[in-house]
């Protein structure tokens, strides 16, 4: 599936949502941290979201590639402010609904780093340069490698039992049959 817009994307939608929350954890009045760890994790959160919307506005894979990982920094950095609050909260005897707010919101930091990690390996392993690089030549290539790409499928799913590639790996997983043992 291509994305037009970053408000689209799951993991943005995560990483808003991880910021929302992160919002109401600050806005908790139980919730005991400092100053500036307040403004860390409120600005560790926001951050998420922010550099995957201004990679994916940059233009190109690489660029796209270095917010992502910034993107799931950030989340590494929230992930560790609550294990820490959270190892506090267990010795303080906080009350039950913040330590569950905080383990939740932990959760969720955990969804968005699992998230960036699987579109940054994707992206590594793609030929994909980014928008900036297209032109109506490579979207040409495109097209045909993608039309060739579906006609290969249709033809090894409709091949009969009496064709010499029928049993071939290829053809299995074309329609979408198990390899043989």
């Amino acid at each position: 599936m291509t994305y037009e817009r970053f408000e689209d994307l799951p993991v943005w939608q995560k990483a808003a949502a991880l910021y929302e929350l992160t919002e109401d954890l600050l806005g908790n009045d139980t919730f005991r941290a400092t100053r500036s760890f307040r403004d860390q994790l409120d600005r560790a959160a926001l951050s998420v979201s922010n550099n995957i919307a201004e990679g994916f506005e940059r233009g190109t894979t690489n660029e796209l590639l270095q917010f992502l990982y910034i993107a799931r920094g950030s989340a590494g950095e929230v992930r560790s402010m609550l294990v820490l609050k959270e190892r506090r909260a267990g010795r303080a005897g906080w009350p039950a609904n913040l330590q569950s707010q905080i383990s939740n919101l932990r959760s969720l930091t955990e969804n968005c780093s699992r998230q960036l990690r699987g579109w940054a390996d994707s992206l590594q392993n793609s030929n994909i340069r980014g928008q900036r690089h297209l032109n109506d030549k490579v979207r040409e290539q495109e097209r045909t490698k993608k039309a060739a790409r579906s006609y290969r499928l249709e033809f090894l799913r409709n091949l009969k039992p009496s064709h010499p590639l029928y049993h071939s790996s290829e053809a299995r997983a074309a329609r979408g049959q198990p390899e043989e043992a």
